[in-house]
Order: C-alpha cells, then sequence, then structure tokens
C-alpha cells in the first residue's frame, strides 16, 4: 500500500472541511513509498524513529511538528538541519495527522482520553470548539481521587493541580494538548474541573486559585502534552489497523519531554 493511500484513508475522519492551511503535511518521504509497516506516535522524536526504523517501519504518523514550529518551516538551525538530515537518511515517511482528528466530530483526541479516564458519564461534543468535549460523572469524585485515577491511567508521573483539591465534582472539561479556550471554559457556570496539556500559568493558574480561594469549584490539571493526548493517537492507530487490515500497524509511545529527580 503507497503512503499517500494511507493518508487517504485517515482523510476520512474531518473529511468536508478546509485544509487548505492544514498542517496535516508529509514533513519527510515520498508519498509513493510502498508501506507494510506504520508506527503512530504523539511526536517523531529522533529516539522514536530509531525505534520506528528497528521495527521495520516505512511510515510513521504523527500528531505534533517535526521541526518544532506548527507548519514545520525549516530553517538553519544546526539541530533542525541534523535531525532533517537524519530523517531524510532513513527513507522513512512521516506524515503528521492534527487538524483531521481535531476536528471531526467528535474529537478523536478527545474520544481516546475519554475513553483512557474509563468514568462512567454523559459526554458532550460542542460544536465548532476545537478539541473540547465535556463530561457529566454518574458519581461525584474529588479532584485529588481524580487526580490519582489519571495519574495511573494516563502515566503521568507528576499531574499539576490547580485550585480545588477536595470539594467533590460531578463535570469535567477535557481540552488535551494546547487547544486555547481554557479560559472561556472556566468562566462556564457548570465547569468544575479542566483537563488540559500546558498553560501560561501566571493567568490560567493563578485565576483558578484565586478562584478557589473565592469558593468556587474550579480545578485545572495540567497532563503535560504528550501525556495528555497520546490515548488518541492510540485510538487512531487502531482505527486505521481496522481501515487497512493488511497493515501493521503499531502504537510507540514517545514518552513525556520531562524527566525527574525520583
Amino acid at each position: 500500500m503507497k503512503a499517500y493511500e494511507i493518508i487517504d484513508k485517515l482523510g476520512q475522519y474531518g473529511s468536508g472541511k478546509d485544509y487548505s492551511k492544514s498542517c496535516d503535511t508529509i514533513k519527510v518521504g515520498s508519498p509513493e513509498r510502498e508501506v507494510s509497516k506504520v508506527a503512530v506516535t504523539m511526536f517523531p522524536a529522533v529516539d522514536l524513529v530509531r525505534r520506528a526504523q528497528e521495527w521495520g517501519a516505512q511510515m510513521i504518523i504523527v500528531h505534533e511538528p517535526t521541526y518544532y514550529k506548527h507548519m514545520d518551516e525549516h530553517s538553519d538551525d544546526k539541530v533542525e538541519c541534523e535531525k532533517r538530515a537524519f530523517l531524510e537518511s532513513t527513507g522513512i515517511v512521516i506524515y503528521r495527522f492534527h487538524d483531521h482528528p481535531h476536528v471531526n466530530q467528535p474529537d478523536m483526541i478527545a474520544v481516546g482520553g475519554i475513553r483512557q479516564l474509563g468514568l462512567a458519564c454523559e459526554v458532550e461534543y460542542p460544536e465548532g470548539r476545537f478539541g473540547l468535549a465535556r463530561l457529566k460523572l454518574q458519581e461525584a469524585i474529588t479532584p485529588l481521587a481524580l487526580a490519582k485515577r489519571i495519574e495511573e491511567k494516563f502515566g503521568i508521573k507528576h499531574l499539576r493541580i490547580a485550585g480545588n483539591r477536595d470539594k467533590e465534582i460531578t463535570h469535567i472539561s477535557t481540552l488535551f494538548g494546547t487547544p486555547g479556550g481554557i479560559i472561556e471554559e472556566l468562566q462556564e457556570e457548570e465547569s468544575e474541573v479542566i483537563l488540559t496539556g500546558e498553560i501560561m500559568e501566571w493567568a490560567l493558574g493563578e485565576y483558578v486559585r484565586d478562584a478557589a480561594a473565592l469558593g468556587y469549584r474550579k480545578t485545572l490539571f495540567v497532563m503535560g502534552h504528550e501525556t495528555s493526548e497520546w490515548p488518541g493517537m492510540l485510538y487512531t492507530a487502531e482505527l486505521l489497523q481496522e481501515a487497512c487490515p493488511e497493515l501493521e500497524v503499531q502504537y510507540m509511545d514517545c514518552g513525556e519531554v520531562y524527566t525527574y529527580v525520583d
């Protein structure tokens, strides 16, 4: 199967949208490359690409940039140039699958994350709100108990919690990654806990800290970018395997970008 045929299969998700300015393009390699093994991951980190190469992958589908800018514009930075030369030497096709899953209804990254949470709940995917999903739990839970569950289910070593820790909640909003719209969601009356990947601490963190001190049930969980979105790419790998049973598809975890003292 050729790389462009696999991209066409993925394109069925989010179809009918305008992708004229999309970042969903091939970053390295030929669309004509014959592919039998596809690795799916979050970031095309050098170590991840080496593992995929050892496995025999001819194609890697990633969610985030290859060259450190949203649209992957090239520069003459020496690290970027060396990485580009390495990637080209492998012959592997790297395709970014970012906009399609997020504009799909429901958002594919949110679906994977909510599935990973495994909570009994009702789920709403508001139209026109990039990456947003709202959960109404069947049973109330404290943010601290929820945090422990998230660390276990998502493999997060140190989840950051801002705001309320102990007052029980039933409403969770997911904005995995860094989609924007967090402050607007915090200002929603029913919004109690927001799960996201990255934030601007001086604005969002302090807003939530003050809101909780004033008696509001407001909590913000900062999960890390990779660790908040990887279940969505695992879900993508499963969908691709169903759509292309002739391929070998494997989800490969690129791992959190940070390391810790313990």
